[in-house]
């Protein structure tokens, strides 16, 4: 073998040697950072509720609408619903144990279950923390208008145990707006009967929204309905012409329209006829 070819295999062996060397170098010279970053401070976090969802004005909180999510202890508001817990403290990277470990807690989390039943006053947005002032409760002011859907009116008519089905009317149920009155002019028994509105829904008897737990009636002096804005001047007349049957509707007949109910409920007029002397009575409309 020739000395200018051994003179070229030593030389491209130590250049090898001398391009392991460099890339060893950098490869040592990258891992550092990567330890730096494994050993980074713990951070302290705490469980925050938040909304699930997006939770629109009027949305009444169930199971499901908020959850726990993790949140850097140190930009805690407080305002913020807590779980309780003291917040731990964890490495950086490590969020997704700690969301783990809130979604074993949601079935006790007292303060979860508080918010349950509670109505939103401020649309809360997917993963906003859910704030106390943004929430309104029955009993406290402002909730029959958060209550309300839109172009509904609150209107309040006296109740006795026989004209609202014995007591068994609840709030949440849904009834038949009944009036019998005398007509003019006629005898004792000339009685006219019809139904002012349909469907309506009962929003309160008395001052209470919900019906205690496990309570199958309720006796009060006054009901608060759920009606159209074009039908609250029905139930202001009718106030006025006497007394107001509730009637109860089946779970089963709760579907379909709200509203007026026959022809005297949208501004009809009573026409009396008289025929061989004798006269009856008709209900027309305009």
């Amino acid at each position: 073998m020739g000395s200018n070819r051994v003179i070229i295999l030593v030389v491209a062996a130590v250049a090898a040697i001398g391009l392991m060397l460099i890339v060893r170098g950098l490869a040592g010279h990258h891992a550092a950072p990567a330890t730096m970053i494994a050993a980074a401070p713990a951070q302290p976090m705490t469980n925050v509720l938040v909304a699930h969802r997006e939770l629109p004005t009027g949305t009444r909180i169930g199971a499901g609408d908020v959850v726990w999510q993790p949140w850097p202890a140190n930009a805690l508001n407080p305002a913020f619903i807590t779980d309780g817990h003291s917040a731990e403290a964890v490495p950086s990277g490590a969020v997704a144990k700690i969301a783990r470990s809130a979604e074993t807690v949601v079935a006790s989390a007292g303060p979860m279950e508080a918010v349950y039943g509670a109505i939103v006053r401020v649309p809360i947005l997917a993963n906003e923390p859910v704030v106390q002032s943004k929430l309104v409760r029955s009993g406290q002011g402002g909730f029959m208008a958060v209550v309300l859907h839109p172009g509904m009116r609150a209107v309040a008519i006296p109740i006795s145990v026989s004209s609202a089905a014995g007591g068994f009317i609840l709030p949440g149920d849904r009834v038949d707006v009944v009036q019998a009155k005398q007509s003019e002019g006629a005898t004792a028994h000339g009685y006219t009967s019809q139904t002012l509105l349909q469907n309506v829904e009962v929003l309160a008897i008395d001052q209470a929204s919900e019906p205690a737990k496990g309570a199958q009636a309720m006796v009060g002096a006054t009901a608060t309905l759920e009606v159209p804005a074009a039908d609250a001047e029905v139930m202001a007349r009718a106030k006025a012409q006497g007394e107001v049957v509730l009637a109860l509707r089946s779970y089963a007949d709760a579907g379909g329209a709200s509203g007026r109910g026959s022809p005297d409920a949208q501004a009809t007029g009573e026409v009396h006829i008289y025929r061989a002397g004798v006269m009856t009575n008709a209900m027309v409309t305009p």
